[in-house]
C-alpha cells in the first residue's frame, strides 16, 4: 500500500490519481494518516457502499425477511443458489449498470 503526504498529493495529484488506480493509498498529514484513497472498482468490491449509505427504520427486518424468503424457495425447490463467483458478476453488471444511468 502506497503512503503519500496530503502535500504530495496534492502537488502531484495526477500520480495521486494513477497509484490509487493500482492500490489504495493512505494519505498523512504531520506524518499520521489522516485518510484514504482507493479506486472505484475496489470501492465496489467492498462493502464501503453499504457502510456509507443510510439505513431506513426497518431495513434489517426487511434484509432478515429476504433472506428468510431466499432460504425457504430454495428448501422447497423453487429455486437454486449460484455460485459465488457468478453472483459477484451479476452485482457488479448492476452496479456499473447504475453508475452509467444517465442523472437528470
Amino acid at each position: 500500500m502506497k503512503v503519500m503526504t496530503a502535500r504530495d498529493a496534492k502537488n502531484h495529484f495526477g500520480e495521486f490519481l494513477h497509484s490509487a488506480q493500482r492500490e489504495p493509498v493512505i494519505i498523512t498529514k504531520n506524518d499520521r494518516p489522516v485518510g484514504i484513497m482507493v479506486s472505484m472498482e475496489d470501492a465496489e468490491a467492498s462493502l464501503l457502499p453499504e457502510m456509507m449509505m443510510a439505513k431506513e427504520p426497518g431495513h434489517e427486518e426487511w434484509v432478515a425477511n429476504k433472506v428468510a424468503e431466499t432460504m425457504r424457495r430454495v428448501d422447497s425447490g423453487e429455486t437454486t443458489l449460484i455460485e459465488h463467483t457468478d453472483a459477484m458478476k451479476q452485482i457488479r453488471s448492476r452496479i456499473a449498470a447504475r453508475l452509467l444511468k444517465p442523472t437528470r
